[in-house]
């Protein structure tokens, strides 16, 4: 029966069945023509399902239905089933569009290279691939991968306009010359299917721009030029631009200061992305010194101001070097989405608490296990719906929470100086950013509209998607998955992984799959995860057990600092990334060891499993299990935002801000190193006299400042420490009584 005529409850139908009946291990009841059609239609209805859910503007769905097929049609070809060519090339080229709309260009360009590898003559694929490469920056690729579409369908206006905005970001000069003829215009939307294609190739929609990018924001100050390494050669002492006609490949971006006594053209690098950093940008001290830099091509700091204003201005997203030099002029499109933000920065979304992650000190807590409309503070239990934040987390070797402020149309995008230096006293009245993520989560809401539940609802699907696609089994389906999001999860034989095998259960769960056949027993088998982001299999250790249960599991102090566990016994900290997710998974799902744990897991390789029915606990005999804590009052207790360390108790709280390393971070970080030139201040704000006539032997050892410049630079970092310490008394980082602060002791002293 055509697809078109099926109703589309029914093929959802036939769809889940089909799904349920792959997962099992049961033969199929028929000849092996039968099987062969079955999979076959098994792929064309999840490709039909996810035209339709494209259609209705779900990308995510669609991607998920538009991998599930291609996972089904993988599953074929190792049972030697052969599904149409034609067909996985449209399933790429429309996930290739899928991709597009949701601004994930890396997965979108693959998908376009795969489809054109079944077919080099697929235009759709061809003006995909080109609208990837637009995006990634890769401007020339993009215009010869155009060239080639515009071959096939020489008067469609979608493929007209990108090839006159890439012309125009080349500096191209075009002729607009095309032939009218009653030649029939093939054009990319779903109202003509040039390509035969029964069930439609969704068109990719564009999506609205926050930010001009074309108008220039330096074009009052700054003056750019575009140039190559053949014209701007490197000289003894500098850099020198040669005028002489060549043949240029303008790869390189100059600028220089309007209105200035130099000059000179100064190269302008690409803004290094590498490292997470917020702060204002510095130039190099090697440079400042007039010297060269001593890590040349690594160097994260700036080699001259020109370099400084353009990278700032590309961090917020104002702006784009490629339209700095561009005489056309041409408009450009800012497109940010809930899985490009998560790529690049990680993490996830949720709500939590406002009220409770307001407090003095931070208090994290979700929402209440007996009673979701309140919160899990185990004293004072505020409505969740009515207080609750969205906030940004983020897990490494520490906990960042990020909050996102909501949106409204008098917040300025940018990020807030203060709050990048010493934390903005104004807090949630402040219309700045206060992360880089609020930032971008900003402009996203401002482009789309989206709101808080759904960039949520957005983040859970994007990393269950993550999650599934790069499972270990030959297929897996993302809409059923046990465990963490960003977890991988297997039981293996323990004796076998010791000796470097990775042997699983047997059919019959009695013995492992190696040929010395190791009993599968409770304490013969150990549970591998791996993350998506670091993709290494590591072995869990069991629950720990301790009391009261900690509201948040940290990592091994020696562990994370790489090192070798010291402690003797049985170390209730988490010895990685990944057993500590688990161990939290575990926590909130009352799971309380690998026993339940594996159980689950079995549960969830069957047809027909769901996480609802994966959360309620294992029964035995009737009777209900439970952990050993499941009586222990659970602790939600005070969370240090400098440091990302959550304490249990108001003894380990007080421990923890009264500690050297804590103290240390209150008024010092790495990016603060990078501000000053000079000494730090001594306490004695006076310029000594025997330096100015240059008597002065003591050098570094000197407690007095050694000139104006470094006296003025103490006054400033004084200043600077005591919004520090300002700030972190009024967040409760620093105990009331607590006046002793080392070698920031000077700071409670008044200037002589």
């Amino acid at each position: 029966m055509s697809i078109l005529c099926q109703d589309r409850s029914s093929r959802w139908q036939d769809i889940q069945n089909g799904l349920q009946f792959i997962q099992s291990t049961l033969p199929y009841p028929g000849t092996q023509e039968r099987y062969e059609v079955f999979i076959q239609d098994l792929v064309k209805n999840l490709f039909g399902e996810g035209n339709d859910v494209f259609n209705e503007g779900e990308w995510m769905r669609s991607i998920e239905m538009y991998t599930e097929a291609l996972s089904i049609a993988e599953y074929a070809d190792s049972e030697d089933i052969s599904v149409p060519t034609g067909t996985l090339e449209k399933l790429y080229a429309n996930r290739a569009a899928a991709y597009l709309n949701v601004g994930l260009h890396d997965e979108a360009l693959v998908d376009c290279e795969k489809a054109l590898q079944l077919n080099e003559g697929n235009h759709r694929a061809l003006y995909r691939k080109a609208r990837a490469l637009k995006e990634m920056g890769r401007h020339k690729e993009a215009y010869e991968t155009v060239a080639k579409c515009s071959l096939a369908v020489p008067q469609d206006p979608n493929v007209i306009g990108l090839t006159q905005d890439l012309a125009k970001m080349l500096g191209l000069k075009i002729r607009k010359a095309y032939v009218r003829s009653k030649v029939r215009v093939y054009c990319l939307t779903d109202h003509d299917k040039p390509m035969g294609m029964a069930l439609g190739m969704p068109d990719v929609t564009p999506l609205p721009a926050v930010v001009d990018l074309a108008k220039n924001p330096l074009a009052d100050t700054h003056e750019f030029k575009q140039a190559c390494s053949n014209c701007y050669v490197k000289t003894v002492l500098d850099f020198t631009l040669y005028t002489e006609e060549h043949k240029c490949k303008k790869d390189i971006l100059l600028g220089r200061i309007k209105n200035q006594p130099d000059k000179s053209w100064k190269l302008i690098r690409p803004r290094p992305t590498k490292s997470q950093y917020v702060g204002p940008y510095y130039i190099c001290k090697d440079v400042a010194i007039g010297e060269g830099c001593r890590y040349p091509g690594h160097c994260t700091f700036a080699y001259c101001q020109e370099e400084i204003d353009v990278w700032s201005l590309e961090r917020k997203g104002f702006i784009c070097r490629d339209f700095l030099f561009d005489p056309f002029g041409p408009t450009s499109k800012i497109n940010l989405t809930v899985p490009k933000i998560l790529q690049e920065h990680h993490g996830i979304f949720m709500f939590l608490c406002g009220v409770c992650f307001d407090h003095k000190p931070r208090i994290i807590s979700k929402t209440n296990k007996d009673n979701p409309s309140l919160c899990s503070h185990p004293v004072t239990k505020h409505a969740f719906e009515d207080q609750k934040c969205l906030v940004h987390i983020l897990r490494e070797n520490t906990v960042r929470y990020s909050k996102i402020r909501p949106y409204s149309p008098q917040n300025q995008m940018d990020i807030c100086r203060h709050e990048v230096r010493y934390g903005c006293v104004r807090e949630d009245e402040c219309f700045y950013a206060h992360s880089l993520i609020e930032l971008k989560v900003w402009m996203m809401q401002h482009q789309l509209g989206i709101t808080p539940e759904n960039i949520v609802h957005e983040a859970n699907r994007f990393w269950n998607m993550e999650a599934g696609s790069q499972g270990t089994l030959q297929f897996t389906t993302p809409l059923k998955r046990f465990g963490p999001p960003n977890l991988k999860m297997q039981f293996v034989c323990g004796q076998c992984w010791r000796n470097g095998q990775v042997s699983e259960a047997d059919k019959n769960k009695k013995y492992c799959t190696a040929k010395a056949r190791h009993s599968w027993s409770k304490d013969k088998r150990v549970v591998l995860v791996s993350s998506i982001e670091r993709k290494k299999w590591t072995t869990i250790r069991p629950l720990p057990t301790k009391k009261p249960i900690p509201s948040q599991f940290e990592i091994c102090m020696h562990v994370s600092t790489g090192k070798k566990c010291q402690y003797i016994g049985n170390c209730t900290f988490a010895h990685s990334t990944e057993e500590r997710d688990l161990w939290t998974y575990m926590k909130e799902n009352n799971i309380p060891d690998m026993e339940q744990l594996y159980e689950h897991w079995l549960q969830s390789q069957k047809p027909g499993w769901s996480e609802d029915a994966s959360n309620s606990s294992i029964k035995e005999n009737g009777k209900q299990i439970h952990m050993p804590t499941d009586y222990a009052e659970e602790m939600t207790g005070n969370h240090c935002w400098l440091c990302g360390k959550n304490c249990n108790s108001d003894r380990q709280w007080q421990q923890h801000i009264t500690s050297e390393k804590h103290r240390e971070k209150v008024f010092n970080s790495e990016d603060d190193q990078n501000c000053w030139q000079y000494r730090f201040p001594t306490g004695t704000f006076r310029v000594c006299e025997r330096y100015l006539k240059g008597t002065c032997t003591e050098e570094e050892l000197c407690k007095l400042a050694h000139g104006n410049e470094e006296l003025k630079e103490w006054t400033e970092r004084r200043e600077f420490l005591l919004m520090k310490l300002a700030k972190a008394r009024k967040d409760h980082l620093i105990a009331p009584n607590d006046n002793d602060f080392g070698k920031y002791s000077f700071l409670l002293k008044d200037i002589k």
